[in-house]
């Protein structure tokens, strides 16, 4: 017997393979704004892009607003959304902050944590993010014994994306130590494999899909031994696979790295073979001049978090020095306390105008590119983030008529999507040439807020 998922899988492969035309009211075609264009789109891709088309073709889907290339959210732990309206408030610090994500951390099954991820990857879709990066990292069973099947936690999680008709890059996560020659904690317990190796042995079980990519990540300097760093850099290697890093996002890890080792957590990284133009560094926050240098020189790309690095106290990262030296920059909503990805745009360069105390550092097409193409790169989809003949159809339009975005004349979409646009402006995101979100409403998740509200009281009941 086919599995209804199976089945509203197979038939939203069959929609995505229809050729059909969509005709965008307003396009933002890499550098500017055109008017009238027209998609073209087969077998889930860009057929041709046709610009100058005054009224819609015959049987075009209509799409008002302003249309962007799909919306990458880089970094994302996707049960951190359950935190939300948690953590916000009183004092603390990113160490007090952990202890309570711990006790959500334990409380999960495979059954929970799909029920959460397609409820929160649902609500990305809603704020037109076509892929999603999850740094995933709770493995096995609370006390550290695997699932029968021993990828069942990662395997919910590819499932809760097609559920909710996004696609995702399971950035499997190696997570050892509780801190520098440190055995895990309780918590920690379910995060590792034991060894590297093990850990290598357990996720190379895992399988590309239509909609989804395996690849890897050290959780941080502090989680993996330094000896068993290349054994991670070295997986990824093999299957060209991106590998993401926590690199430097609080000071105390620096220190720690540097009593331990001698160096920072960005040159053990670079000793031990783990940067590359595959590899991204995520948050990157408290670096010195030589880590931006090996960062930058090594293409070693950057994620920046701004709405969950406020949200913890993190401090500001010093993304214009990092793309400078020749690290592309990505964007990812992190803990979640916000998912719009337009925000974490605008965040980084108000972020760096309260830091330097002057303006445009980015320009907002730029920024742009950081919140798509750039993006779907760092997750291992070259073929996304752009409206271009090839590229995946996947692609976002926002409203150019709401309290938010009414005013600016077309011509400044860019500008308008990044300094005045938000999540709730979203009308329409597509994802291999098929509606995900239609009219502001989610077509493959009836009701999305009840859907997050029934998994995080599960979660916290």
């Amino acid at each position: 017997m086919t599995h209804p998922h199976q089945q509203s899988h197979q038939q939203s492969r069959q929609q995505s393979h229809a050729e059909r035309t969509y005709w965008l009211e307003h396009a933002w075609l890499d550098t500017n704004v055109e008017p009238g264009v027209a998609l073209d789109v087969k077998d889930g891709r860009i057929a041709a892009v046709r610009t100058g088309i005054d009224a819609p073709p015959p049987g075009a889907e209509i799409l008002r607003g302003l249309t962007l290339p799909g919306l990458a959210n880089a970094h994302s732990h996707a049960f951190h959304r359950a935190l939300r309206g948690t953590v916000q408030v009183g004092s603390g610090t990113f160490w007090t902050w952990r202890e309570v994500m711990y006790s959500f951390a334990d409380k999960l099954t495979p059954d929970s944590y799909h029920a959460l991820a397609r409820a929160v990857y649902a609500e990305m879709a809603l704020a037109g993010v076509t892929a999603v990066g999850e740094f995933h990292y709770v493995h096995h069973t609370p006390d550290g014994t695997p699932y029968a099947d021993p990828n069942a936690m990662g395997e919910a999680l590819v499932e809760a994306a097609a559920d909710a008709g996004i696609r995702v890059t399971l950035l499997d996560t190696a997570y050892l130590s509780a801190g520098f020659g440190q055995a895990p904690n309780r918590h920690q317990l379910r995060f590792s494999d034991g060894t590297a190796d093990a850990w290598a042995e357990r996720c190379s079980v895992l399988k590309d899909r239509d909609h989804a990519r395996i690849g890897a990540a050290i959780h941080s300097v502090r989680a993996v031994p330094a000896d068993q760093l290349a054994t991670v850099a070295r997986w990824a290697e093999e299957r060209r696979a991106p590998l993401h890093v926590h690199l430097s996002e609080q000071t105390a890890e620096n220190d720690a790295c540097l009593a331990a080792h001698g160096r920072t957590p960005t040159r053990l990284l670079a000793d031990h073979g783990v940067l590359g133009p595959r590899t991204t560094g995520v948050h990157s926050t408290h670096l010195t001049d030589d880590d931006i240098a090996l960062l930058g020189g090594s293409g070693t790309g950057t994620c920046m978090c701004p709405t969950t690095e406020r949200d913890l106290a993190d401090g500001i990262g010093p993304a214009v020095a990092l793309q400078r030296a020749g690290s592309p920059l990505s964007l990812g909503s992190d803990s979640h306390a916000v998912i719009d990805l337009l925000e974490e745009a605008r965040a980084m360069e108000l972020n760096e105008r309260l830091r330097t105390r002057t303006r445009g550092h980015w320009t907002a097409a730029a920024l742009l590119r950081a919140a798509s193409a750039d993006g779907h790169a760092a997750l291992g989809w070259d073929d996304a983030g752009t409206l271009e003949a090839g590229a995946l159809a996947d692609f976002t339009t926002i409203a150019l008529d709401s309290v938010r975005t009414a005013g600016p004349v077309p011509r400044l979409g860019a500008e308008t999507a990044v300094f005045g646009a938000s999540a709730a402006d979203v009308r329409h995101t597509v994802v291999g040439g098929r509606h995900v979100v239609r009219d502001g409403a989610h077509t493959l998740v009836p009701d999305v807020p009840q859907a997050i509200a029934a998994a995080v009281e599960a979660l916290r009941g």
